[in-house]
């Protein structure tokens, strides 16, 4: 199993450096008699560090989660780390299965983190749509998901008044000219999408990357919701249909949700819970959207290797990435016509 945030091994021991200014923020909130007894940079993510810490309290040893900013984001408007550790406080009060959230920590060698619980489970998704002894974890997963969403959407976005709102489709059409090349497929995409545009739905609060991938899921099923970092007040069916999209299917294709299961028990449990009239058919044009997002967000990461902001071989595979997107987007457009 993997730690969530550490989807593989840990890459890099912490600098003295570092360890003493993070032991100066963590003091507030843990005490002075404490001492960090081990302090890794976990591998993976895109957008943001995870490093893993073990803290010595007078309690006993506390394993926690470090995310810090990394090198740039994924959409523009991404929320701050303080915004997203005061999301996070909200959904745990509200009973969202999230990793308890300690304190907003500040800059950390001159970046934005914030520290959390540490916690163990898969987080990979092949593993997660393919690994046997997950095998009853994946038959409880539908519901459990259905289940978790429905209380995220319960949240008052009032409670989160710094979260952005706006027309999604104008958000991505400027993403999209912001990598400055023709993708004559995701621009396809965003004229179907404005002309079948579906009366909205009052907004609630987003997770805005609510899939297999973004979950811990253990033997029991889902454990945890992580990622936060995109939410957003918006139309719910955006959140009920990105797991969806078939990127997150981890090549069980036949598996519409999330390489886990069928649509349809999911929508139900997630209907009957919050009450809203939505309906199978309904999440095709948020399907679509969903491929517009990520296409665009593929790209818009691999930029950030290509212009130098942060050279790194997994932002430039996400580039090609947009090409798999940009197949499903027609193959969806041609069922559409």
């Amino acid at each position: 199993m993997s730690v969530a945030g550490s989807p593989r091994a840990a890459l890099t021991v912490a600098d003295p450096a570092l360890s003493v200014e993070l032991q100066g923020r963590l003091i507030p909130l843990f005490g002075a008699d404490i001492a960090i007894e081990r302090l890794v940079l976990l591998a993976g993510g895109a957008s943001k560090e995870a490093w893993a810490l073990d803290l010595r309290t007078p309690q006993g040893k506390h394993e926690l989660l470090v995310r810090r900013a990394g090198g740039g984001v994924i959409h523009k408007e991404t929320l701050s780390l303080e915004d997203e550790h005061r999301l996070l406080e909200v959904a745990f009060a509200a009973g969202v299965r999230v990793p308890k959230p300690f304190g907003y920590l500040g800059e950390i060698a001159g970046r934005p983190a914030f520290v959390s619980e540490r916690v163990s489970g898969e987080t990979i998704g092949r593993r997660i749509v393919s690994r046997p002894e997950l095998a009853e974890g994946r038959e409880a997963l539908p519901l459990q998901l259905a289940e978790e969403l429905a209380k995220v959407h319960s949240i008052a976005p009032a409670e989160l008044p710094f979260l952005r709102a706006g027309d999604v489709l104008e958000r991505f059409e400027h993403e999209l000219d912001s990598v400055g090349e023709p993708h004559p497929a995701i621009e396809l995409g965003l004229h179907w999408l404005r002309e079948h545009r579906p009366e909205p739905l009052a907004p609630v609060v987003c997770h805005s990357d609510f899939r297999i991938g973004n979950v811990v899921v253990s033997e029991r099923g889902l454990e945890y919701l992580l990622d936060w970092e995109f939410a957003h007040a918006g139309d719910p069916r955006e959140d009920v249909a990105w797991p969806l999209v078939r990127a997150w299917r981890f090549g069980v294709d036949q598996l519409r949700l999330g390489g886990i299961g069928a649509v349809e028990p999911y929508l139900a449990r997630y209907v009957e819970l919050t009450g809203r009239a939505i309906a199978v058919e309904d999440l095709f044009w948020w399907e679509v959207l969903g491929n517009v997002k990520w296409a665009t967000g593929a790209l818009t990461q691999s930029r950030r290797h290509l212009n130098g902001q942060e050279r790194s071989v997994e932002l430039a595979v996400l580039g090609r990435l947009a090409a798999e997107m940009e197949y499903e987007l027609l193959d969806l457009l041609e069922r559409a016509a």
